[in-house]
């Protein structure tokens, strides 16, 4: 599990610690509670507000209540609920793409040594002139590339997410449309199994030479 553990200081120059400027550590935190919003509504609609479940219970309890309501009635009812969440998801999705956009723009005015792209060039450069033997740099590497894996499943579920919401302006088919939901789920769990991954590897930092990873991600990172 090493591999995932952030590094806290900077291999080439190995007194400094590395540092967070204070737009990143706005689009860290906002992003995760946008990415928490938008999991939560994929988990409702899959347990509370699912339609098979939900269609028995409504038919159910109006005929309690001495109400008659067929199938496709109660059916409708249900999907109408799972709407209503869904446009929550939708508008959660906004805020994402914005975050997204956010991130780009504000690479450009990060520090030099800050930007994303500089630190995994660094790492790629510190791990070929070593010979490609430091379990270190290779690591720092690592864990650069899984970021970068990171945003490029961001910039897919930007543009999904954006191209089922505005389907019909942009002229896409329902059966594009559906493909484009699967491979948007697909994409959703891929980013899962990255936050877990990421929650995993910080964990274990704070717990060795690390330490200090989140307040830095929180303060900026104070040499």
């Amino acid at each position: 599990m090493a591999t995932i553990e952030p590094l806290r200081k900077d291999i080439e120059h190995p007194g400094e610690i590395k540092k967070h400027s204070g737009a990143l550590r706005l689009w860290h935190w906002l992003n995760l509670l946008v990415i928490t919003g938008s999991l939560l509504t994929v988990l409702l609609n899959s347990t509370l507000f699912d339609v098979k479940s939900n269609t028995r219970y409504v038919q159910q309890q109006l005929q309690e209540s001495g109400v008659s309501l067929s199938s496709a009635q109660a059916k409708g009812v249900a999907i109408g609920l799972e709407d209503q969440v869904w446009a929550i998801h939708i508008y959660v999705g906004y805020a994402l793409a914005a975050l997204f956009v956010f991130r780009l723009i504000a690479e450009f005015f990060q520090p030099g040594r800050q930007r994303f792209f500089s630190r995994l060039k660094s790492a790629y450069r510190t791990y070929r002139t070593r010979s490609q033997k430091s379990t270190l740099a290779l690591h720092d590497l690592t864990v650069k590339s899984l970021y970068l894996f990171f945003y490029l499943l961001l910039g897919i579920m930007t543009l999904t997410g954006l191209s089922m919401a505005f389907d019909q302006e942009l002229g896409i088919s329902k059966a594009t449309s559906h493909s484009i939901k699967e491979f948007h789920g697909f994409c959703m769990y891929l980013i899962l199994i990255f936050i877990v991954l990421h929650i995993v590897g910080v964990l274990l930092a704070e717990r060795k030479e690390s330490k200090g990873i989140v307040s830095d991600m929180i303060n900026g990172g104070k040499s």
